[in-house]
């Protein structure tokens, strides 16, 4: 347990601060997205805090998979590189046993990622659409400030207005808009109102923008024939707001509505959502045999095949969704192939680094049986050996003993005779 506690506090640790740090890219950049569509005027200021609120769960999701995934290369790594691991093989800490801790991990993180997919993602993704599409519904002349150029849906042109009233209504308002048909010259209307307010047509809220003493000027850029028209009243309808689409409207589905369904969206969407529990799992077999390393490598040697691993393993799983959406794969196969192709490429990363060089390496030191301590056993000597090994041992003993006296002696007596 000891050992599990501080594999645990290291890999966990590692992981949040990869969490936070992604957390804040991501919700940076999405911030700025929003901002901008306040700045423009298409969103107001006020709920962005609640958009990002909502939005927060799902970001965690997709970003907690990939923050183990870099917690266990990284913690492991360090590991290997400080010869740490090398020090729990020899205490018999087995590669075996070590994916059986990191296993256990894996799966509350897998449980945490299941909780945020099938229930707090979609509710809160619901929440943050009815907010937008509030906005977007709301016209798009509401919420102008006086003073400031607007551009208008499909960015074909600009709207300014001097002043605005409680109530809305826009005071020495300018519209510029450009116009285009198949084969002739794009075209510029230019409108100049005293006083302009939306207004809403069969249930459509400001679905014209009708304008009140001014003229409007259409032409082409460069040409000097522009027709005037002045007018007391006139109307000019608005773009409708963009459409959602289809993949947008199931994410925001619960989970219970999308297993009641057999629209190929649907499904796709809620094989998405159990897909992503299972990739903490799989991507962490990936993460054990590549966070392997030695000293000459250094702990970041394999960071970046395991990003583009687990890359293909996103895009895999996100082109089998659009197939099964578009259905050019059944529901059947779904993304349930891509999981099992991933899976297998991470046993053999666990074979080949882990399968038959540990085996032997633990044979050969005496680490078979977990916990076993180390012994160095000498060859054995047989005290008893049998009785014709003995007499022909000794035999040969004694003759050599003899030759060698009887060549010594001889050898004085040759001495004696010379001096």
């Amino acid at each position: 347990m000891i050992i599990f506690r501080y594999l645990a506090r290291d890999l966990l640790a590692t992981t949040a601060a990869v969490c936070a740090v992604l957390l804040m890219v991501v919700m940076s950049s999405r911030f700025v997205k929003y901002l901008a569509d306040a700045a423009a005027g298409q969103l107001d200021a006020n709920i962005l805090f609640a958009v990002i609120g909502y939005r927060l769960p799902g970001f965690i999701e997709l970003i907690l998979p990939l923050a183990f995934f870099l917690a266990v290369l990284l913690a492991y790594g360090r590991l290997y590189l400080d010869n740490e691991m090398t020090v729990l093989h020899a205490c018999g800490v087995s590669p075996a046993r070590i994916t059986a801790y990191t296993l256990v991990l894996a799966v509350l993180v897998a449980l945490a990622v299941a909780w945020l997919s099938l229930s707090v993602s979609p509710s809160g993704l619901a929440r943050a659409d009815v907010l937008l599409d509030s906005q977007k519904q709301r016209g798009e002349f509401e919420g102008m400030e006086a003073g400031k150029f607007y551009p208008m849906r499909g960015g074909r042109g600009v709207s300014y207005a001097e002043s605005v009233t409680e109530d809305g209504v826009l005071e020495d308002i300018f519209i510029i808009d450009s116009t285009s048909a198949e084969g002739e010259d794009p075209q510029i209307v230019a409108v100049v109102a005293d006083r302009g307010t939306a207004q809403g047509v069969e249930g459509e809220k400001a679905s014209f923008l009708v304008l009140e003493n001014g003229q409007r000027y259409q032409g082409v850029p460069g040409r000097a024939e522009f027709q005037v028209t002045r007018f007391a009243e006139y109307g000019q309808r608005l773009s409708s707001p963009p459409k959602r689409s289809v993949r947008a409207n199931a994410e925001s589905l619960a989970t219970a509505e999308l297993r009641q369904s057999d629209k190929l969206e649907h499904i796709a969407a809620l094989q998405w959502r159990y897909s992503t529990p299972l990739l903490v799992l799989v991507v962490t077999l990936i993460a054990i045999p590549l966070s392997r390393t030695n000293p000459r490598q250094g702990r970041f040697a394999k960071i970046l095949p395991a990003v583009v691993l687990y890359i293909l393993y996103l895009v895999g799983l996100n082109a089998a969704r659009g197939g099964v959406e578009e259905g050019d794969i059944s529901p059947a196969f779904g993304l349930w192939w891509v999981h099992l192709v991933f899976l297998i490429i991470g046993l053999a990363l666990m074979a080949w680094t882990f399968g038959w060089k540990v085996s032997g390496w633990t044979a050969n030191l005496g680490l078979a049986r977990r916990g076993s301590p180390l012994i160095v056993s000498a060859p054995s000597v047989d005290e008893n050996p049998p009785a014709g090994v003995d007499e022909g041992a000794d035999k040969e003993a004694d003759d050599g003993a003899d030759e060698g006296a009887d060549e010594g002696a001889d050898k004085g007596t040759d001495e004696g005779e010379k001096s």
